[in-house]
């Protein structure tokens, strides 16, 4: 966080470099926006094909082949998710919150992309549908599914509460999800676990010292997020010990509630449809 008291005077010309207008970092005028039409086409007649309950404080991993169509769902009460995806063939291959909120913005909706990690960066998922995409933006600049935050976890927990030990952060969740997924050992499986896409949950920065903050969920039973499977997906989802994080999170405390993961198989995928391929970039870094 930035001093409330400088320790160094400010220069005489302090208001005009303050002035000086932003830039965006990736002007994204030359990153196609996916044709929703096709997409949305696609689901009729669709066939749910699979569904997966994630407890409350538990998570689950689930598959979803290239071409197929997947919605995590409230269904009970308020609650907040963490998303995790990985390349069904390479865990490597994993989702890039970073690049995705530098290209897409500090929270995602319908049309935008999950973007993969280097060096093959491209399409993981589309959203192509989310019932919360009336809230906007609201008065103290938070908005929902942000790529802004990591995941609760039990080291940070560890450093906040005196040393405190809590088993069900979502970090923890994932890692075990993904172990019984895989059938990798925890060691194995917790370096794959990445930092998320917060499905629900309703966050932002303050605007006098810039602190990441939660407020309760807008979300309610039957608000769903939808997402086309661009490449075969491993997913995983974490029903935070948060509940809708509205007080706090990485607490038994909090009320929470399972989420609902369904696969849908389209009867033909979208039209012009062809799964993206790696980055082109040709790795030589300048060598």
């Amino acid at each position: 966080m930035k001093l409330d008291h400088p320790a160094h005077a400010a220069p005489a010309d302090a208001a005009a470099r303050k002035a000086i207008a932003p830039v965006i970092c990736y002007p994204v005028e030359g990153l196609p926006r996916p044709d929703l039409a096709p997409y949305l086409a696609a689901r009729e007649g669709w066939t749910l094909v699979s569904e997966a309950l994630v407890p409350a404080r538990e998570a689950r991993c689930f598959s979803v082949p290239a071409g197929h169509f997947f919605r995590i769902l409230s269904v009970e009460g308020p609650q907040v998710g963490d998303l995790n995806l990985w390349a069904a063939s390479d865990l490597r291959e994993r989702f890039y919150s970073g690049k995705t909120r530098a290209l897409h913005g500090t929270h995602l909706s319908t049309g935008d992309r999950m973007w993969s990690s280097f060096p093959t960066l491209r399409p993981m998922a589309t959203i192509t549908d989310d019932t919360l995409d009336w809230y906007g933006f609201d008065a103290f600049g938070g908005s929902v599914h942000d790529v802004i935050g990591t995941r609760c976890d039990p080291y940070t927990h560890n450093l906040l509460s005196d040393g405190g030990q809590y088993h069900h952060c979502c970090h923890s969740n994932l890692t075990r999800a993904l172990a019984d997924h895989t059938g990798l050992s925890l060691a194995e499986a917790e370096p794959h676990v990445h930092d998320v896409l917060n499905v629900f949950m309703c966050t932002g920065f303050t605007r006098d010292a810039g602190q990441y903050f939660m407020k309760a969920s807008p979300v309610r039973p039957g608000d769903h997020l939808e997402f086309f499977a661009e490449i075969d997906l491993i997913g995983g989802l974490s029903a935070c010990p948060g509940g809708d994080c509205s007080s706090e999170h990485s607490s038994d405390m909090a009320a929470c509630h399972p989420l609902l993961v369904q696969v849908f198989r389209p009867v033909a995928p979208p039209a012009g449809w062809v799964m993206p391929a790696v980055n082109g970039y040709d790795g030589s870094h300048g060598r």
